[in-house]
């Protein structure tokens, strides 16, 4: 299973985007196993709108109806996201990240980011792996 981070999603919509084939051989690699926390899909529509506008939002509406991505609620993930917060006060970790974290870890680890500036801090505590 492959969580994805806000900046994962935004870069496979866009195929302006620098690291959009990247990003897509990331997707190829990994169909029917690509994971969004809930709480990370505000995150994602908010730039989607911003930057890419409302036909590639609706887009995106229809691969997660279509099933392409798994959409988690993150039930059992809410002491964990809080431990992340609070352990990166000063980083800051935000909610998005933390539940991104906190998800790949619960399915096996691997996040698609290109953030790798917050993700790349919990990596190196090895229990995430970051792609591509």
């Amino acid at each position: 299973m492959v969580t994805l981070d806000t900046s994962a999603v935004v870069a496979l919509l866009s195929h302006r985007d620098k690291n959009h084939y990247a990003i897509v051989e990331v997707i190829k690699s990994n169909v029917g196993n690509l994971v969004i926390p809930v709480p990370v899909l505000s995150e994602i529509a908010h730039f989607v709108e911003r930057d890419l506008g409302q036909a590639t939002l609706v887009a995106f509406l229809a691969d997660i109806r279509s099933g392409a991505f798994q959409i988690d609620c993150c039930e059992d993930d809410w002491t964990r996201v809080t431990e992340l917060i609070q352990k990166y006060a000063d980083f800051p970790l935000g909610l998005s990240d933390s539940t991104v974290i906190a998800c790949a870890e619960r399915h096996g680890g691997t996040v698609a980011t290109l953030d790798r500036r917050h993700f790349g801090v919990v990596a190196r505590e090895g229990t995430i792996q970051i792609v591509p």
